[in-house]
C-alpha cells in the first residue's frame, strides 16, 4: 500500500485552527487528532465526514473544552493530518470502522460522548453499536446508518456521481456548497490544506461510491446488525439534525422511533443551518451538546 503524508506546512496559520496536534499509530497508519479540555474528563468525541476534516470542529472544540470536557477531535485515515492510502482500493467502509475501532481502543476511551454527522455517523455508530460500554451517550446530527433498503435523495445521487466521474474535486468549494454561511478565502484554503493534489484525494473520492445504496452492498449486513444493537440502545441519544440539509432531510426519525435512548429527548433542529451545521452553527451545536451532557 502507498501512504502519502500531507506536510507540516500546510497547516501553518490556519484561522481558528492552532490546536496542539496528537498521533497515534492504527494498521500501521499515522491517525492525527486534537485533544483538548482536562485529560482526567470523560470524553467528547467528534467525528467528522466527506470531504471535510477536524477543521470543522474548531468553533465546537474550544466551548466543549472551556466547560469542562475533553474533546478528541480525530481526521480519519485519508483526511486532514492523517495519513493518506493512495489507491481507492486501498478504502472500504470495513476499513474505515476498524481504524476508528482501534483508535478509540489505543485511546482507552470509556464514558464517550460521540457526535457524528456525515460519514464520521455511518462509522462512529457502528463502532458505538458494537461497543456500548465504551459510550455513555450519542448525538447525531446530519447523517445516518443505511442499510440500502432506504430510498436515497436525488442530491445523493448526483454528488456520488460527482465523485466517482468529475476531474475536478475542489474540496473547500465543496464544502462551501453545503453550508449557508460565506466561508473566507482563507477557510476556504483551510480545507483545501489536507491535499496538496489530486493523488492525495483517494479517500475523499472513495467515500460516495462506499454508502450502502442497495440491499445486498457489502456492507449492507453489518449495519443491519448494527441497527440491531442501537434497537436496544438505552443510553441517552439525541438528534440534532439541520432545517436546510437536503440529502439528510428527515433522517432523524427512524433513531428517533427505533432508539430506546432517543425517547424523552430534546431533539434538536438546528435553523438556518446546511449540510456541514458544525460549520454554520458551531457554537450554537457545542451548547445543545453541553446541555445534553449535564441533563443526562
Amino acid at each position: 500500500m502507498k501512504v502519502l503524508r500531507t506536510p507540516d506546512d500546510r497547516f501553518l496559520h490556519l484561522p481558528g485552527y492552532d490546536f496542539e496536534p496528537h498521533y497515534v499509530e492504527v494498521s500501521d497508519l499515522r491517525m492525527h487528532y486534537v485533544d483538548a479540555g482536562p485529560a482526567h474528563a470523560d470524553p467528547v468525541l467528534l467525528l467528522h465526514g466527506e470531504p471535510s476534516w477536524s477543521y470543522l470542529y474548531r468553533k465546537m472544540i474550544p466551548p466543549l473544552a472551556n466547560a469542562g470536557h475533553r474533546v478528541i477531535a480525530p481526521d480519519l485515515i485519508g483526511f486532514g493530518k492523517s495519513d493518506k492510502p493512495a489507491s481507492q482500493g486501498d478504502y472500504s467502509y470495513a476499513s474505515h470502522v476498524d481504524w476508528m475501532r482501534r483508535f478509540v481502543e489505543a485511546l482507552d476511551l470509556t464514558g464517550i460522548t460521540l457526535f457524528c454527522q456525515d460519514w464520521g455517523s455511518l462509522i462512529g455508530l457502528r463502532v458505538a453499536a458494537g461497543h456500548q460500554h465504551r459510550f455513555a451517550r450519542i448525538a447525531l446530527g446530519n447523517g445516518g446508518m443505511p442499510t440500502g433498503d432506504e430510498i436515497f435523495p436525488r442530491a445523493f445521487r448526483i454528488w456520488r456521481a460527482f465523485a466517482k466521474w468529475s476531474p475536478w474535486f475542489p474540496i473547500g468549494r465543496i464544502i462551501q456548497s453545503g453550508t449557508i454561511n460565506e466561508l473566507s478565502k482563507e477557510e476556504v484554503a483551510a480545507y483545501n490544506a489536507p491535499f496538496p493534489s489530486r493523488q492525495y484525494k483517494a479517500g475523499t473520492r472513495a467515500f460516495p461510491t462506499l454508502v450502502p445504496t442497495d440491499p445486498d452492498n457489502v456492507a449492507s449486513e453489518d449495519n443491519r446488525r448494527a441497527w440491531d444493537m442501537l434497537s436496544r440502545f438505552e443510553k441517552p441519544f439525541l438528534t440534532t439534525f439541520s432545517n436546510r440539509d437536503p440529502i439528510t432531510r428527515g433522517g432523524e426519525r427512524p433513531f428517533q422511533e427505533r432508539v430506546p435512548g432517543a425517547k424523552n429527548q430534546p431533539h434538536t433542529k438546528i435553523r438556518n443551518a446546511g449540510h456541514f451545521l458544525q460549520e454554520d452553527k458551531g457554537e450554537e451545536l457545542a451548547e445543545i451538546l453541553i446541555s445534553f451532557i449535564e441533563t443526562s
